[in-house]
């Protein structure tokens, strides 16, 4: 078993010039299929509203959908550096945003990506 990928490890790739590949993955057998291929970081995205479920945008997709997904990649890739998506309206305040990021960390989500203008809005003691 490999070890986990960490962000201080793609700090020290980046210093030696290795590349490192990037994957979406949205269920376990994929997500599985790229740890074996040594595909080490992976995203949970939105984009599953439209290529899993079938919607014609990314809106019907919900905290708990994006969840779902992170448990299955997380058990599919244990020691990927995973990035799930807060999906839109996730985050409508800074203590929403909060409380759904810890939703997708205990599926298994190392980081949570949000979708903004920059300054949109910014945390207090941030």
């Amino acid at each position: 078993m490999s070890k986990p990928t960490t962000i201080a490890l793609l700090q020290k790739y980046k210093q030696e010039k290795k590349r490192f590949a990037t994957i979406t993955a949205y269920d376990y057998s994929f997500a599985k299929l790229f740890a074996d291929e040594g595909i080490n970081v992976m995203l949970v995205g939105d984009s599953l509203g439209m290529t899993i479920q079938g919607h014609d945008s990314t809106l019907p997709v919900t905290v708990e959908d994006i969840a779902y997904h992170t448990r299955a990649v997380r058990r599919g890739a244990p020691n990927c550096l995973l990035l799930s998506d807060l999906p839109f309206m996730a985050y409508a305040t800074p203590e929403q945003a909060f409380e759904n990021a810890a939703i997708v960390m205990r599926a298994g989500a190392n980081m949570v990506k949000i979708e903004g203008e920059p300054g949109w809005w910014i945390p207090s003691g941030c």
